[in-house]
């Protein structure tokens, strides 16, 4: 432990990361905190503190902060091992279903893309762990790809659903067993493979991992093995992410983001609250965006230091939430536990709807622990409880289709934006996102309707010719997407666009899969006109 803390004063907090970062050495902040020690991180502390001691103000010069990198430091990367998935293999089966040869020929070679972004983390990890960041798994690892050299939680659902379709069990096995010994280290899974962010997670997708890898392989030992991970992991959210609410004397408990540190890195941010809300926004996985912004007058906006996370109940994480006990209850069919999970759904399920669903408008909405009520803007969010199937009348999922087709969302030829207010920042407009794309869609494709039905493939249809488009153009899959031109990355956000990419990948060829045998690479294909109804149309908030 006395090892660990020294290691933290470096990677998480301290001088010299203070310094380092102050002085903008490098383009992107990540790439200090991902660098390798050559020493026992006391005696880079040691040889940094007597720098400073020479230097005027303590402060040291550029030059001298790269002189003492370049002794004390390796670049970043060199934690890995060369690794190629050996489950890789031509010609998975589900390329056959895809009818349009143009598409199909890119969906080979995104399938190809697996054995570019697999990591294997070196044994140097596992016998030093005090000489870098890398947190140590077991097995090997398919990663985002570009800065995200390392695995991320909910990246990895839509990842390990496109090695399932590439028939690639063994990696996809891999990856949820790291998962798996996170929990049994952490009580939870941290949001990535790195000590900076073993302090908050992620949306807690692994039980439906757990649930695609059983769906798979029918792996009924795998299961029994994963049980006690996935429900402590529940356990930590229901401890430690949950807000009980008293409303007409019925108490509803409702989950949030909520990451408790005390303050970084960067002292001279001098407001704590506001540094656990930026943390609790990285944890909700959208860091960051307007969604978390509530001003001094109490509204849904401002700026990025009106950042307030965890005083918003979210309407996706306990889609999630509600979903993950649905497949718990599943798991445990022939134990006890089954009827607890069941009543924990039913309980949540009315919660949602006394506080997140609003009837007259027709979706869910997130709900502002400071105002006492509902976030009414748009954002792909309010209809992640169709997703979920969380709902308890048929006809509220109904309403929300027609919702979606009122909100405006609809207008823009590349995919839904992540919310119709433009930022700067990157989960907001005009950004799209796989993740959210591939929710929405999927949400949609299960409704009985034959309008939600075709809403689903037109949405597909768009966000795979937006994939493709930008593909024949950069050669490269993306992380996130422009909702408007003609393929284009997205942007904004603190960081540049960054190419790979695993969940763009995956979400890709579920798609690829489900509507194989219609969707085409041929321009103008936008069917049924949802593009013509711009009465619907929303004013985008330039700000």
């Amino acid at each position: 432990m006395y090892l660990h803390v020294h290691q933290h004063e470096i990677y998480c907090s301290g001088p010299v990361l203070h310094q380092v970062q102050t002085a903008k050495l490098f383009d992107d902040d990540k790439y200090f905190v991902d660098m390798k020690l050559k020493a026992h991180p006391d005696v880079v502390l040691s040889a940094f503190h007597n720098l400073s001691s020479q230097s005027p103000n303590m402060t040291v010069s550029s030059e001298n902060l790269r002189h003492f990198l370049s002794l004390y430091f390796d670049k970043p990367g060199t934690e890995f091992e060369p690794w190629t998935p050996p489950d890789w293999h031509d010609k998975p089966q589900f390329l056959g279903k895809i009818k349009d040869q143009q598409l199909q020929t890119w969906a080979e070679k995104i399938h190809h893309l697996w054995k570019l972004l697999g990591k294997k983390i070196g044994a140097g990890v596992k016998d030093h762990p005090e000489l870098y960041s890398q947190i140590y798994t077991p097995h090997p690892v398919i990663v985002p790809g570009g800065r995200f050299r390392e695995l991320y939680y909910w990246d990895s659902y839509w990842v390990i659903n496109g090695l399932l379709l590439s028939e690639m069990t063994d990696t996809a096995h891999g990856m949820i067993q790291n998962f798996l010994h996170l929990v049994n280290r952490y009580g939870f899974v941290p949001n990535g493979g790195r000590i900076y962010y073993e302090r908050r997670s992620q949306p807690p997708f692994l039980s439906l991992m757990v649930e695609s890898y059983y769906q798979a392989t029918k792996d009924k030992d795998f299961l029994r093995a994963a049980l006690p991970a996935l429900q402590r992991e529940y356990q930590f959210w229901m401890q430690n992410r949950s807000v009980v609410l008293r409303v007409n004397g019925t108490e509803h408990v409702l989950n949030n983001f909520d990451v408790q540190v005390g303050l970084p890195r960067y002292t001279y941010l001098g407001n704590e609250q506001l540094w656990m809300d930026l943390k609790a926004g990285a944890e909700s996985g959208w860091d960051f965006s307007s969604r978390w912004f509530i001003n001094s007058d109490g509204h849904n906006s401002g700026v990025l230091r009106d950042t307030r996370t965890s005083q918003i109940l979210p309407a996706d994480l306990n889609a999630l939430l509600c979903r993950n006990e649905k497949t718990l209850a599943s798991f445990h069919r022939d134990g006890d536990s089954a009827a607890l999970y069941d009543q924990a759904a039913e309980r949540r399920l009315e919660a949602m709807e006394a506080m997140l669903w609003d009837a007259e408008r027709g979706a869910w909405f997130d709900y502002s622990l400071m105002t006492h009520s509902k976030h009414l803007e748009f954002y792909p969010s309010n209809l992640a409880p169709v997703w979920a199937a969380c709902y308890s009348q048929p006809e509220m999922a109904e309403k929300a289709v027609q919702y979606l087709k009122g909100s405006g969302a609809l207008q823009f030829p590349n995919g839904v934006p992540t919310s119709l207010h433009q930022s700067g920042q990157q989960w907001d407009y005009p950004n799209a996102w796989p993740p959210l794309q591939h929710m929405l869609i999927e949400g949609l494709s299960k409704l009985p309707s034959e309008d939600a039905q075709n809403l689903a493939f037109d949405l597909a249809q768009r966000w795979i010719r937006t994939n493709w488009l930008t593909y024949m153009k950069y050669e490269a899959m993306f992380e996130k997407y422009d909702v408007n031109g003609d393929g284009k990355p997205g942007g904004g956000g603190e960081y540049e666009v960054q190419l790979g990419f695993g969940w763009t990948n995956g979400v890709a060829l579920q798609l690829l899969d489900q509507y194989g045998s219609t969707l085409t690479s041929a321009s103008g294909h936008v069917s049924s006109g949802l593009l013509l109804p711009l009465v619907f149309s929303v004013p985008i908030m330039l700000q």
